[in-house]
């Protein structure tokens, strides 16, 4: 962060003019600050990812296959064959612009190749050279002919453009929203980075991750006994807060549903205090309904980086969450906050893992209400399932608690336009907050900013980028904190909540974030819970200053 400029200089340095030249003739330039580290071979080993090697993208030479080229033709061509959608993306744009603007690394940047459109030219322009009958007639008349036609031979310096671009793309889908045509750059981002991966080239904060949890099931690479350690310390916690020793169940077979959350919530604020609301949720649920709700130290993961870097793997990381439910013997699966977790679980994990025919149609054993959105999946969203429980009266709630807290809410980019999971946090924090207050229309639901750090861009190497990525979103928190006096910012995904973190601290730092379940772990009344006189943070409740002092 030291090494950023101020926010107005930063702001002064944003340039939107387009280039003299066109996007062909601007040579790429790889620039610290923006770039991201190469994957170490070790984790590129561990799963069995071709190329592994140490290499950097400052170097001149990136070590690669001799026959590179040859690997790219191949797997460009596997992929148009067996993605229909890839191929009809790289036909029917008629860049038209509409998505232009809407790129918060574009609004961030101002380089043009932020540009969605301009993005997935990068690859298009070898699509067309090599996948198209026009392509291929105008290559017989020269270079000139055949850029005019927006095509382009795969050069050296093509390839260093794509993993630098590819690598300035959160996937959040927000151009899609725009696109009069529905194309999805995120599947193109995607797409691309996949063919990168088949030559050995990744960002270590994906692939760490992917090794990690590969190996030890989260993407932290922790251990169980560290994992079962950490939670204890929470009952401590949270015990000091409430009075009350809650005891969470891990691994217990025959419970009534298996729980899996992000490992950020478990090992990183400000998610930590998140996991305490889960706990303490959970120990009411026992208490007063006699509901069995288990944790995990083997699918200790919902996330999944493998997201961000093939199909396949992203097949593979997800199986332990089916695996673990199947051998437990639990009715269903509830899943926590998290983003990419939930983009993986809504449209991809029935057709890589399922059928999960051994699992029950999911019903809230409390109150009786099918979830018909997860009949398929067998998996409830939290906030889904503690919307359900509030409706119904089955929690007891002071919202007054929170009433120190002017709180508006960030749509996470894959839960809001990934899974159409809008109505339910809202619903939850109304209800558990009395202070809420909405950014601008154009901000939020499925036109939401990102925070600028997902598909694995939440490192500290590429701070500039994050920084610019995360501005648009922390615009609109600025405005309701100047208008409202907002002073809490909630979402529902462990890296949004990270990265979110460090973006306030630069941009806006009157303002902190956190998740959902803290909000509500402040407001629920345990049973034989002693007089609270602090939240979870350990700061004093309202009208409690005096007796926390005492």
């Amino acid at each position: 962060m030291s090494e950023l400029p101020s926010p107005d200089e930063f702001l002064s340095g944003i340039e939107h003019k387009p280039s003299p030249r066109g996007w062909m003739d601007t040579p790429v330039e790889i620039r610290k600050g923006i770039a991201c580290h190469a994957a170490k071979p070790e984790r590129l080993e561990t799963v069995g990812f071709p190329n592994p090697r140490d290499w950097s993208c400052y170097d001149e030479d990136w070590k690669l296959p001799e026959n590179w080229q040859e690997i790219l033709h191949k797997g460009f061509k596997e992929r148009l064959d067996r993605f229909r959608s890839i191929k009809v993306f790289m036909d029917i744009c008629v860049r038209c612009g509409a998505c232009a603007d809407k790129c918060h690394f574009f609004i961030g940047s101002g380089d043009p190749k932020n540009m969605p459109v301009v993005r997935a030219e990068l690859l298009r322009s070898i699509y067309r050279n090599d996948f198209t009958t026009a392509g291929k007639i105008l290559g017989l008349f020269g270079k000139k002919v055949k850029k005019s036609y927006g095509a382009r031979e795969m050069t050296l310096e093509v390839l260093k453009e794509w993993w630098y671009y590819l690598f300035q793309c959160t996937e959040c889908r927000r151009c899609s929203v725009f696109c009069p045509y529905g194309i999805d750059t995120a599947e193109i981002t995607i797409f691309g980075r996949e063919l990168l991966n088949l030559i050995g080239l990744n960002i270590d904060w994906v692939a760490a991750p992917v090794a990690f949890c590969y190996r030890t099931g989260n993407h932290l690479g922790i251990q169980p006994h560290a994992y079962k350690d950490m939670m204890d310390f929470f009952t401590d916690e949270i015990e000091d807060v409430c009075g009350i020793r809650v005891e969470p169940l891990f691994m217990k077979e025959g419970a009534d549903i298996l729980f899996i959350t992000p490992s950020g919530d478990v090992f990183a604020d400000p998610g930590t205090f998140t996991c305490m609301g889960y706990m303490m949720l959970f120990h009411f649920l026992q208490e007063k309904y006699g509901l069995e709700i288990t944790w995990s130290t083997y699918a200790s993961e919902g996330g999944n980086f493998g997201f961000f870097t093939s199909h396949e793997m992203m097949k593979r990381l997800n199986a332990k969450m089916y695996a673990e439910a199947k051998r437990l013997g639990v009715k269903w699966i509830l899943g926590g906050e998290c983003g990419h977790m939930w983009r993986v679980v809504h449209q991809y994990m029935d057709t890589m893992n399922g059928p999960a025919d051994f699992l029950e149609e999911p019903v809230n054993p409390i109150t009786g209400t099918k979830f018909e959105n997860a009949r398929s999946t067998k998996m409830v969203h939290i906030t889904e399932f503690v919307a359900d429980l509030i409706k119904h009266g089955k929690l007891d709630l002071d919202p007054s608690r929170n009433d120190h807290l002017k709180v508006t809410y960030h749509d996470s980019c894959n839960p809001s336009r990934g899974m159409g999971l809008l109505e339910e946090p809202r619903y939850v924090i109304k209800n558990v907050c009395n202070h809420f207050y909405e950014m601008p229309a154009n901000t939020i639901r499925e036109q939401t900013f990102c925070c600028g750090s997902g598909a694995g861009l939440n490192a500290g190497e590429n701070m500039e980028l994050r920084m610019q990525g995360a501005l648009p979103r922390l615009n609109a928190v600025k405005y309701v904190h100047e208008k409202h006096g907002v002073n809490m910012l909630s979402c529902i995904c462990a890296i949004d909540r990270a990265a979110l973190s460090t973006a306030l601290e630069y941009w806006l730092p009157e303002v902190d974030n956190c998740g959902v379940h803290e909000l509500v772990a402040n407001a629920l009344i345990l049973p034989g819970e002693k007089k609270r006189t602090v939240d979870l943070r350990n700061e004093p409740l309202p009208g409690m200053e005096d007796e926390d002092a005492e």
